[in-house]
């Protein structure tokens, strides 16, 4: 991947519905050329998806928390990933090191589904116990920087 490749994703993730035209032009290529770039980044699953930023206040989803899942077994298998997977409002879930073994990310509209989330979690295999973040304002979120990252000064 190469510095024009960055460039294309980073401009991919600014507005993914410009044409390659548009894409071409912002990077300095012709529009066959970031066409087949765009189609590479694709087939080498650079690029996993294309998608839309939904507002989840919008759509009834406006309660974020962040929930460290304690077990009693490594949580790091197929079945755990198929348990979290079949709950919708969980829109993440990361194996990970520390006092938890599972970090997930919930969406929901009400303080009572996330109640029922957390019940919901209780019902996972190996689940022993929960720790609750819930966001009370989203300062900002950002895309993948494309760029390798830098070292600190």
């Amino acid at each position: 991947m190469d510095d024009i490749d960055r460039a294309l994703l980073a401009a991919l993730q600014r507005d993914a519905t410009q044409s390659y035209a548009a894409l071409a032009a912002t990077v300095g290529l012709s529009t066959g050329a970031a066409h087949e770039r765009v189609r590479k980044l694709r087939e080498q699953g650079v690029i996993r998806r294309t998608t839309v930023d939904v507002d989840p206040a919008a759509v009834g989803r406006g309660v974020l928390a962040f929930v460290m899942v304690e077990a009693n077994a490594w949580m790091g298998d197929s079945p755990t990933h198929e348990a979290l997977s079949a709950l919708p409002e969980v829109e993440e879930a990361h194996v990970v090191a520390g006092p938890a073994s599972v970090l997930v990310k919930i969406r929901v509209g009400t303080p009572e589904q996330l109640q029922a989330s957390l019940r919901r979690l209780f019902g996972v295999e190996g689940v022993t116990g929960t720790r609750t973040i819930v966001v009370l304002e989203t300062f900002f979120e950002r895309p993948l920087d494309p760029r390798p990252p830098t070292a600190a000064p």
